[in-house]
């Protein structure tokens, strides 16, 4: 028995550690495979009307981490809106990590990935106020479509905002 044992071990050893990547030092060398379906992110995003301009402009800070900004300015000067933002693959999980100015006490809230398609992802945190839903697409024209939905006042509410790549 332990003739074969012994072998069966081996070959799920060599098996399982082949899967791994290392470094030139022998340090295991991480997978972000669910970060990496974000990646179209990268880039400045804008969306300009009469109204004001929206923009959201998305980094890769590491192999874990994308980190974002997104604003509305009216008038060219006044900032109606401003948040920071993070995409973190924790585990097997990508975190969406929104820190809005002057909501929640300025504190981070995170919202999970509970969908991912070619050009899909949608984050949720049911807990929250509003909103419940977070969803980005990436249409075939290369635009952009973000939208924020939920229920507001126990009433279903989504804005939806269509913004083009900046060259």
């Amino acid at each position: 028995m332990k003739k074969i044992t012994l072998p069966i071990a081996l070959i799920i050893l060599i098996v399982t550690s082949s899967c791994n990547r290392y470094d030139a030092k022998g340090n295991l060398i991480k997978s972000y495979d669910e970060l990496q379906k974000a990646k179209w992110l990268i880039g400045e995003w804008e969306k300009k009307d009469s109204l004001g301009d929206l923009k959201e402009i998305w980094t890769s800070q590491d192999d874990s981490t994308f980190t974002g900004q997104s604003y509305y300015i009216q008038n060219e000067k006044d900032t109606l809106h401003f948040e920071q933002i993070e995409l973190k693959q924790d585990g097997e999980h990508l975190i969406y990590t929104a820190t809005v100015r002057g909501e929640n006490n300025d504190s981070p809230i995170p919202f999970q990935m509970t969908k991912d398609e070619d050009s899909l992802l949608v984050f949720e945190n049911p807990k929250h106020d509003y909103p419940q839903k977070i969803q980005y697409q990436l249409l075939k024209n290369g635009s952009l479509v973000a939208t924020v939905s939920g229920k507001q006042n126990k009433k279903p509410s989504a804005e939806s905002y269509t913004m083009i790549k900046k060259k």
